[in-house]
């Protein structure tokens, strides 16, 4: 982008996985996310992350996200593609899993690619990391 372009805001979805459970304690963590172009590619998202722990699921949860996986998404789509918010929850024993994907606007303010990073960027405080969930 060069310094006289003006950023133009791209729609797109966030999607967040978060975990709760005896060991993250009361405030949930967040163990991944990643952004779409498409309502598409953000439930595609949630599909490949829940398909990879459907089996290790207990019964009842495993059922519940066999049946999202083989159908129930399509409203998840239908849904984001109306511009709302959409949260999927699988629950195994005594641990909490919540999928969510909202609709944004991207402001693309640095290249993804860039090898150096605007100056800015030095004046923020990196978060601390936390603590692994199990």
């Amino acid at each position: 982008m060069s310094p006289t372009a003006v950023p133009v805001p791209r729609p797109g979805y966030w999607c967040e996985c978060w975990t709760q459970s005896p060991a993250t304690g009361e405030t949930p963590v967040l163990l991944a996310s990643c952004e779409g172009d498409s309502a598409v590619q953000a439930v595609r998202w949630i599909r490949v992350a829940l398909s990879t722990i459907t089996s290790a699921l207990e019964a009842e949860a495993a059922a519940h996200a066999r049946r999202w996986m083989a159908g129930g998404y399509v409203s998840a789509i239908e849904t984001l593609a109306y511009n709302t918010p959409y949260t999927f929850t699988v629950s195994h024993r005594d641990t909490r899993i919540e999928w969510t994907a909202r609709p944004v606007l991207f402001l693309d303010l640095a290249h993804r690619t860039a090898t150096e990073l605007p100056a800015c960027t030095e004046t923020f405080t990196p978060r601390p990391k936390a603590p692994a969930p199990y």
